[in-house]
């Protein structure tokens, strides 16, 4: 057995890691599924791809191109996540966004647990190796505990993720002035009014700090936009207590969801049990992973053993992993079809891969560019497990 850090097999290992690490990044913000509905109503001229959406790890995303014809004029796309979620709801589905709530939410804190595991695995001193899961690990948990618990934890979530929540409930993600103040504003016109002022030869004396207004970013843009709507109270959309505004990810996530839920079935009989589920499940989400990194960190201690392989089979089975989500995702969509649903239809499982009929729609359901690099990132990895495992077996003689 070679557990030399500076032997041939050894950098071999690290390199096919370390480039299925890079590439798990890309996957990040990349497309991973696309689906599409196309119908005589929605003519190829005007929706060359149909009604198209793209399914990424941190949120569902406008899969529709604009339109740049002589006899089409389009300001921008058209949002073809909130046309999909009209054309499902007659049905009685429920919206795109009620879909894999807690999954999206963990995926950035899933991602980083997945790249120190294989971090972890490159390394064959066992204990360099523990330091390495400790550290990282400890640096996810505190993490996820400041984004779910934390004063504006949501902050810590990353832009798409918050894009999409925002987009999702109609509101305009891409309007840059919705997280602006009336501070700002007045700020902005008190300005312009002294340089008129000075301009003219008057001298001004300015009472205000020298402080000049910083611009948003898009990422404090959006969340402003979401802490506006959350203060404004909750309307029609409010079925259960909510607090003042923290901005911790599960306050924010619960009130999503809730308002989700309630865009086009305002049934607080199912909805609010589906919003305690909801806690529920992020409570057993946060403390399983924290449990998990546990586990790893006293069980890996030996190289080669059982436990070892876990580094680095968990993380050559995402393909498999998203797969078995989408699909039960899939299911649960076409089994939770509402009764207030314009049109009563039989429960059915919807197009996972391939085309398939939804009345007068057709359906495609077709893996995207992330999901080919997935596959890409599993065939290394399994590369590495390959060579690890030859560079541990114990040489004859």
């Amino acid at each position: 057995m070679s557990t030399n850090p500076l032997s041939k097999q050894t950098f071999i290992v690290g390199g096919l890691v370390t480039a299925a690490v890079i590439l798990m990044a890309i996957i990040y913000s990349s497309p991973i599924w696309w689906v599409s509905l196309t119908a005589p109503n929605y003519p190829p001229e005007a929706f060359p791809d149909g009604v198209r959406i793209q399914f990424h790890m941190n949120g569902v995303f406008n899969g529709c191109k604009k339109i740049d014809k002589v006899e089409i004029v389009e300001d921008e796309a058209l949002d073809c996540v909130h046309e999909m979620d009209t054309i499902n709801h007659y049905v009685g589905m429920y919206p795109i966004a009620a879909g894999g709530p807690v999954e999206r939410a963990f995926s950035q804190f899933l991602v980083a647990f997945l790249a120190v595991m294989l971090i972890g695995f490159i390394c064959v001193n066992p204990k360099v190796r523990s330091v390495i899961l400790a550290g990282g690990f400890a640096a996810i948990f505190l993490w996820m505990y400041l984004t779910f618990y934390g004063d504006d934890g949501i902050s810590l979530e990353n832009e798409g993720y918050i894009f999409a929540m925002v987009n999702s409930l109609d509101q305009d993600a891409s309007d840059k002035e919705a997280g602006s103040t009336s501070m700002d504003v007045g700020s902005s016109w008190l300005s312009r009014i002294k340089k008129e002022l000075e301009e003219s030869g008057i001298e001004v004396e300015s009472t205000e700090p020298e402080e000049v207004a910083v611009e948003m970013s898009d990422k404090e843009r959006l969340i402003e936009s979401i802490k506006i709507t959350y203060s404004k109270g909750q309307g029609q959309y409010s079925h259960t207590e909510h607090s003042e505004w923290n901005g911790s990810g599960n306050q924010v996530m619960a009130w999503h969801y809730e308002k989700s839920l309630s865009r086009y079935f305002n049934n607080p009989d199912e909805i609010i049990p589906m919003v305690e589920t909801l806690k529920l499940a992020m409570t057993v989400v946060f403390w399983g992973i924290a449990a998990a990194m546990l586990f790893l960190v006293v069980m890996v201690r030996r190289n080669g053993g059982l436990f070892y392989w876990l580094l680095i089979v968990v993380p050559m089975a995402l393909p498999v992993f998203f797969l078995i989500e989408y699909s039960a995702w899939l299911w649960w969509f076409g089994h939770s079809l509402n009764e207030m649903g314009a049109f009563t239809v039989k429960p059915f499982m919807p197009t996972v891969f391939g085309q398939g009929k939804v009345a007068q729609f057709t359906t495609h359901s077709y893996p995207d560019i992330g999901f080919g690099l997935m596959m890409l990132a599993s065939f290394l990895l399994a590369a590495a497990a390959l060579v690890r495992r030859k560079q541990f077996t114990p040489k004859e003689g």
